[in-house]
């Protein structure tokens, strides 16, 4: 509120606050031992809207820390009180005590009263019924602790002799060096910490003034707790002179800084009239562009001097990360080696990607399941998961940086780098007979050599074919904004979609090799063994979440396949353990 008696004199801020709450009778007071007010001062800046003392006073005494600007500051105490009463006793007449009273704001009351034993002011709140929970001394700690924790002057709640603004300020008390000490570094912690509302602070980032930019001064944080792409924990107060000006002003930190909290002050930011939001102005857009500087090289910072809360800040926010990364050019350089990926064997970061995979980075376009899964389990290089949010544009990204190739595995072209051709194509007949024996409708058989070779078979959905046919469904329109339905249909035009998945048959499997010896000597257990290779397919689609054909079909054909394999043995002893038919001298054909 715009009253001078919180000025033991009016150049000098010194002095005591005391609010205290008082719920039997709904009221909230707060008390000062400052200059007080003398009547005509009453009348002339408690009762006139739009005529500030403070701001008389910031312009006779120079001192730019007074709050007041518009002289609404003291009716601002209407909003949560139905009634507001002043009492106060003038420096200027230490033996005269006068009392304002006014409900609602639009007329008051001024009457003589015994002076205060002392010069200063008590304004007395008669809460409205709604803000009745503001009569709570840990109510009032916890409002007050945030509003005044910048204000130079004490304000102690009820008879605590601690006051609610007691943590230090770090910016106002270090001393400009190119190295933070360990008691700096300490102090911003602890204030971080102390103003922080939903997380921890997991280290800190300074705003200093940037010369013909901003004034703006403070201290940034990265938050704990961890955040995912479309995560929006910005928490951002804005303080002018030392009072909060804004509480939540995230919008002056950049979008994908979802992971920072902080505080700063600036005298150049300026109010809206009804003080509930700051003014999007010159000033405004400079500070936007200096905060995203102070996030992206405080980060730097953090990155070169400790290490270890920069492995935490990548643990929590490594998600967040990816996409930060791609907008902003200093944050990639940064990131590229050290921000973890998601991949099929936990997060990795691109470089051990790259390694792990012979110097190639391997991502899946789908979202895990089927074959593909089954693959990258058997030939254990980590697959990054390229439906992950961020994912697949951070890597092609890196993949161009470090001249290294990307497998897109789920589309054609990278399906094509992972199997290879095989040796010697297939005979015309034989393919046709493998196509009929193993593929399900929509199917495509694809003759191919890749690893591990105990794996006879793989089916690879065709992700360009199923984005596809999503999004030509007649439901897409109602789902999918028609710009973006547009741009979709425009990029998968390309794409035929008759063919909605490949199995990949591998001639370098023994299983394989040993079913088209048997189909070209005409062994009868040829039929049966592939009937045993398509079941296989689709249980272990079914198994992975996806659709291969008819389940129950597939289980029965198991048992038929083992029943006519079984039938074939002949009585006797068995061959023993680890023997083929040939190498114990039996043959079955």
């Amino acid at each position: 509120m715009e009253d001078p008696g919180n000025l033991a004199d009016p150049g000098d801020p010194a002095g005591v606050i005391r609010v205290r709450a008082d719920q039997a009778r709904r009221t909230v007071s707060i008390e000062d031992a400052g200059a007080g007010l003398t009547e005509p001062e009453i009348h002339a800046y408690l009762a006139t809207v739009g005529t500030g003392y403070t701001r008389l006073l910031r312009d006779l005494t120079g001192n730019q820390q007074l709050i007041g600007a518009f002289g609404l500051g003291f009716l601002s105490a209407f909003s949560v009180a139905d009634e507001v009463t002043v009492t106060t006793t003038s420096h200027r007449e230490p033996t005269l005590g006068h009392r304002y009273r006014s409900r609602g704001g639009e007329q008051y009351s001024v009457e003589q009263v015994p002076a205060r034993p002392a010069p200063g002011t008590v304004v007395e709140l008669l809460l409205k019924a709604e803000h009745a929970g503001l009569a709570d001394e840990y109510a009032l700690r916890e409002v007050l602790g945030r509003y005044c924790v910048l204000l130079p002057v004490p304000v102690h709640v009820g008879d605590d002799e601690r006051p609610v603004n007691s943590v230090p300020v770090p910016w106002r008390e270090e001393v400009t060096g190119d190295q933070v000490t360990g008691d700096q570094y300490a102090a911003r912690m602890r204030f971080a910490a102390a103003f922080g509302r939903h997380f921890e602070p997991l280290a800190t980032l300074p705003v200093t003034p940037v010369e013909g930019v901003t004034d703006a001064v403070g201290l940034l944080w990265v938050q704990d707790g961890g955040s995912y792409g479309s995560t929006d924990n910005r928490d951002l107060a804005v303080y002018l002179r030392g009072m909060l000006l804004a509480e939540d002003a995230r919008d002056l930190l950049p979008p994908w800084a979802g992971f920072i909290g902080g505080v700063i002050e600036s005298d150049r930011l300026t109010p809206t009239a009804s003080r509930e939001d700051l003014q999007r102005d010159e000033h405004y857009r400079a500070l936007q562009r200096a905060l995203s500087d102070a996030v992206v090289e405080g980060l730097y910072e953090i990155a070169r001097l400790d290490p270890a809360a920069w492995r935490r800040i990548l643990t929590r926010h490594g998600q967040e990360l990816l996409g930060a990364a791609l907008v902003d050019d200093r944050l990639f350089t940064l990131l590229a080696d050290d921000v973890p990926v998601p991949t099929s064997q936990g997060e990795l970061t691109a470089g051990a990607l790259r390694a792990a995979g012979e110097g190639a980075l391997h991502v899946a376009l789908g979202a895990g399941g089927g074959f593909e899964e089954m693959l990258y389990r058997a030939m254990q290089v980590p697959i990054a998961r390229g439906d992950r949010y961020a994912v697949l544009p951070f890597l092609r990204r890196y993949a161009a940086l470090r001249g290294c190739r990307l497998v897109e595995l789920g589309s054609e072209s990278g399906n094509r780098e992972l199997f290879r051709d095989p040796e010697r194509p297939l005979p015309e007949q034989e393919f046709a007979w493998l196509s009929g024996a193993l593929t399900d409708l929509g199917e495509q058989l694809v003759p191919a050599r890749f690893d591990p070779p105990g794996l006879p078979l793989v089916l690879v959905p065709d992700r360009e074919a199923e984005l596809k046919a999503r999004i030509e469904n007649d439901r897409a329109d109602a789902r999918i904004p028609s710009a973006a339905l547009r741009l979709a249909r425009a990029f998968t035009a390309r794409t035929d979609g008759t063919v909605k998945a490949r199995l990949y048959l591998n001639l370098a499997a023994p299983a394989v090799q040993q079913l088209l010896t048997a189909y070209r000597t005409g062994h009868t257990g040829s039929a049966t063994a592939a009937g045993l290779l398509r079941s296989l397919k689709v249980i272990m689609a079914a198994a992975a979440g996806s659709a291969a054909g008819d389940l129950a079909a597939a289980l029965g054909g198991v048992g038929t396949a083992v029943a006519a394999l079984t039938a074939a043995v002949p009585e006797g002893p068995s061959a023993p353990d680890g023997l083929t038919d040939e190498q114990d001298g039996t043959h079955n054909r």
